[in-house]
């Protein structure tokens, strides 16, 4: 079994908030696989479903970001799981938008969800790192990431969620590595062939087939003015 744990804040204010990015993610998984409703438990929301062969159970905490690690470590103890079984999806200030990386363990680089989280189960937890860019200075990171996304990220936006979702089943699975190639494939999927052939280099220059004429020019015209 596995809990995967979608940061974000509770209500409408916050919905679509660069924050909310976890949300946003587990909400698409929930969506595109079936799972049941989501219910009150855990001082959050929660819904269970099966990605491959594995049960999961889905949490976004509504305890507010600061204090997502109530959440976590209660429905962590009730399933009688270990931080190894569970995976936390939050935005990345310092990641470019659109990139998304798998990390298991290591500090939480002044996030506060992923700061009550190690309270109350330790680091040793796996995130899914979801960029969303920095605003260019600290003063500017609590307004840029309690503001919602721009119109003109949308595209992009909808690419990770979308990715997220479909390597979902691989990182069920603890294929981290399958997971990261589902996302790529949506926010930067191959260009497809234009078809034009790639020109043949091997062939060997052809040969000059006209023997060289071992006179001399002076020889050649003399022979021109005997005829």
């Amino acid at each position: 079994m596995r809990l995967f744990v979608g940061l974000g804040n509770p209500g409408g204010k916050y919905a679509e908030n660069r924050h909310n990015i976890g949300f946003m993610a587990v909400e698409r998984i929930a969506d595109d696989y079936g799972f049941a409703p989501w219910r009150s438990k855990f001082q959050g929301k929660v819904s269970e479903g099966t990605l491959g062969h594995e049960k999961v159970i889905l949490l976004k905490p509504e305890t507010f970001m600061n204090l997502s690690g109530q959440s976590v470590g209660e429905a962590m103890r009730f399933y009688k799981l270990t931080p190894a079984d569970v995976v936390v999806f939050h935005d990345e200030l310092d990641l470019v938008p659109g990139k998304v990386r798998v990390k298991t363990g290591g500090g939480h680089a002044g996030h506060n969800g992923l700061r009550s989280i190690h309270q109350h189960i330790g680091a040793d937890y796996d995130r899914v790192r979801m960029g969303i860019g920095h605003p260019g200075h600290k003063d500017r990171v609590a307004g840029y990431v309690l503001s919602d996304f721009a119109k003109a990220e949308q595209n992009w936006l909808d690419d990770v969620l979308r990715g997220s979702s479909d390597g979902a089943a691989a990182l069920a699975s603890g294929d981290g590595g399958k997971f990261s190639n589902a996302v790529a494939m949506r926010v930067a999927p191959p260009r497809p062939s234009t078809g034009k052939k790639t020109p043949d280099t091997t062939t060997a220059p052809k040969k000059d087939t006209q023997k060289d004429d071992p006179r001399s020019a002076m020889e050649k015209l003399r022979d021109k003015f005997k005829s």
